[in-house]
């Protein structure tokens, strides 16, 4: 059960359950049109307090949310355990994003590598592993250094790529 619980924390502390919420107090019932979400202290008690069947259908419940939601436990239940395989197969979608990169617009180009870019931090938030992080930057930059037609003559980009590597020394660092 703690696993479960461990499993769908994140899920929960970033999701509002509805916009129109009821409840009673001395048979007068009150509604409320703005949700505001509790602290994280509050969801791990009443997460304790579920039982398992309940846990497995707020998660499928999450699940049909949004996309992050169920990338995230996807990553959780299938990836987590074989990190290695995990990077491998998002440096491939790296490289698989450059390489399907239309190279007729320079301006094109360049929001494409922000996309992929926002791609590459989204899977590290995943992750929460600073070998993954810095290992996963680098593939991008590496990439993102040897793709022709040659987009580093951008400052822009210069400064995008300088940030990237600023980020992965600190990381190192630390």
């Amino acid at each position: 059960m703690n696993f479960l619980v461990s499993l769908i924390l994140p899920l929960i502390a970033n999701y509002i359950l509805s916009s129109l919420f009821a409840f009673s107090d001395s048979n007068l019932l009150f509604y409320f049109t703005d949700m505001k979400a509790v602290t994280v202290k509050e969801l791990k008690n009443e997460l304790f307090a579920r039982t398992h069947s309940e846990l497995i259908e707020i998660c499928l419940h999450l699940s049909k949310f949004k996309k992050e939601n169920k990338e995230l436990l996807t990553y959780l239940l299938f990836e987590a355990e074989n990190e290695r395989g995990y990077i491998e197969s998002i440096q491939y979608e790296i490289e698989e994003q450059f390489n399907s990169i239309k190279t007729k617009s320079f301006y094109l180009m360049k929001k494409e590598v922000r996309k992929i870019l926002r791609n590459v931090k989204k899977y590290i938030r995943y992750s929460k592993n600073k070998e993954t992080e810095i290992e996963l930057l680098l593939h991008f930059c590496k990439n993102m250094k040897n793709f022709s037609p040659q987009i580093m003559k951008s400052i822009t980009m210069q400064n995008l790529f300088q940030r990237e590597i600023a980020l992965m020394k600190k990381k190192l660092a630390s």
